[in-house]
Order: structure tokens, then sequence, then C-alpha cells
């Protein structure tokens, strides 16, 4: 399991959020978080390859204060095992486009208001080999 983490960030409406990596061959899971710290996020995105309840599934959601918000889940997850992708966050006034590697994007409102994100983590069987915010 690896986790990249990044404290004093400064993401607001119409920065972009780009995560190059490789995803493991066993991958269970991984998580991209972004918010103030780890138990106020704004987004949760995390595919999920084995889900209890839904097999491969995308769950998105929001924390304060440690409590999960509701969890969004996308029952298409075109991410596999194996292989490099790019994942791409914009954040919008209203919330979080997500761009996947099939070209689907999912969407996921700023239910916290948050305005300025100042954390990032990305965390799981997922190997960061690039990290750029334009």
């Amino acid at each position: 399991m690896t986790e990249l983490e990044i404290r004093n960030v400064q993401l607001n409406a119409g920065d972009k959020l780009k995560i190059v990596g490789f995803i493991l061959e066993d991958a269970e899971r991984f998580q991209i978080d972004l918010g103030y710290n780890p138990n106020d996020l704004a987004l949760h995105f995390n595919p999920r390859f084995n889900d209890n309840l839904d097999g491969m599934v995308i769950v998105c959601n929001s924390k304060c204060d440690g409590c999960w918000g509701n969890e969004q889940r996308d029952p298409i997850n075109p991410f596999q095992r194996g292989f490099k992708v790019k994942v791409t966050i914009k954040v919008t006034g209203e919330g979080f486009e997500v761009e996947l590697p099939n070209g689907q994007m999912i969407t996921f409102p700023n239910q916290r208001g948050l305005e300025s994100l100042t954390y990032v983590q990305v965390k799981g069987h997922f190997r960061v080999t690039s990290f750029k915010i334009c």
C-alpha cells in the first residue's frame, strides 16, 4: 500500500489536479482525497475492484470532522489492475469533475462548501508516477 500526502497546497475553483500512476496487479482499491486534512474532505474518490456490495464500483464521498457524508456509487469502473492510468480532477465552484481513463466524467458536488482546498492524499494500491496542479 502506497501513500502520497501533500499539505499546505492551494486548490481553488478552476484548478486541475492531474495524477498519473500505476494500479497494482493485486489492487483492491485506491483513493484520491481533497480537503483540509484527513478528517475534513471535500472529495473522497475511491475506485474499488472488489466491493462487498457492487464488485467493480467507484465511490465518491465527503467527510466532516471525521464523519462520512452521503456516498455516491457509480457502477461503471473503467480502471484495470496492472495498468498505468491518468486521473484528472477539476475543481469547480459547485464541486468536482473527475475525468476517467476512458474519457467518462464523474461529477461530485462540493457538499462541504469548501472554497479553497489545502490537502491532497493519494493512498492505496496505486503507485503515483506524476502529479501536477494546473
